[in-house]
């Protein structure tokens, strides 16, 4: 595999979770930024076409993501509304507070814990991992693949970036591109909703969020699988009974940003 395993600080355990939820803030910026909600909105409607879904379960949500925006979007022109059910193995409780007592229609933050290598625990509907899932190591991210076909639930991954930098060229530039995402990080901060004084403090002061952001977001880069990864993934649980799509996804104007992973029951 091309896939590096290295360590995001979001992923521990011990990481707190005030800063935790400031990081994931930045991500929902950048999202809007990239206007990711564009191309999850076209992937979610293709998916339509082919295999009919009134609920959508969010795996690995952190603080929302993009979904929420996305089937803001689609309901807009759904007669029948599509419910979202957000969800995480750690779930955030000041996020859960904030979306469940929100205004946020159709959309709801699963309180218990769900393990995305289990699906057969999680509600019936499409299941998707929004930039997650290259936080998985290949063991769990094959569990995943392997329990959407065993569950025969449709199942779509989408990952806005993806691993073709060449891997020493990656660590030669490395001191650059922290620095880069180090940056951004203070430009997009204001942007974020609600502001609240930690993500000012340990931002601009005490600038903690800016140095793990920066180390996540390069070190992701690393950890995505790659097509040539995924097909191995998939190369002993593919079945008749299910179909597997990987490509690249696209904006209207056909630009491409990321790519997804497809999973369909027949």
């Amino acid at each position: 595999m091309k896939r590096i395993e290295l360590f995001e600080f979001e992923d521990f355990i011990w990481f707190p979770e005030v800063i935790r939820t400031c990081m994931t803030n930045l991500i929902v910026v950048l999202h809007k930024i990239l206007n990711t909600s564009e191309v999850l909105v076209g992937l979610l409607e293709n998916v339509q076409k082919h295999h009919e879904f009134s609920k959508v379960i969010d795996l690995g949500s952190g603080s929302g993501g993009a979904m929420p925006e996305v089937i803001k979007l689609i309901n807009e022109k759904e007669d029948e509304p599509i419910q979202l059910i957000l969800t995480d193995l750690y779930p955030n409780s000041k996020c859960i507070h904030k979306i469940n007592n929100g205004s946020l229609k159709n959309v709801v933050y699963k309180e218990t814990s769900i393990n995305a290598t289990n699906l057969d625990k999680t509600p019936k509907g499409l299941k998707t991992m929004v930039n997650s899932f290259h936080h998985m190591p290949p063991a769990q991210a094959k569990k995943i693949l392997k329990s959407a076909q065993e569950n025969k639930e449709p199942i779509l991954i989408y990952e806005m970036g993806e691993n073709f930098v060449p891997t020493l060229i990656w660590w030669l530039f490395l001191p650059v591109s922290l620095l880069i995402l180090f940056v951004m990080s203070l430009f997009m901060t204001p942007f974020v909703r609600p502001l609240t004084w930690q993500q000012i403090v340990f931002t601009y002061f005490i600038p903690i969020i800016p140095i793990c952001y920066a180390w996540d977001g390069q070190a992701s880069t690393m950890r995505t699988y790659t097509f040539k990864d995924v097909e191995y993934l998939l190369q002993d649980i593919e079945g008749e009974d299910y179909t597997w799509k990987i490509e690249s996804a696209k904006k209207k104007n056909g630009k491409k940003l990321g790519y997804y992973i497809l999973g369909l029951p027949k």
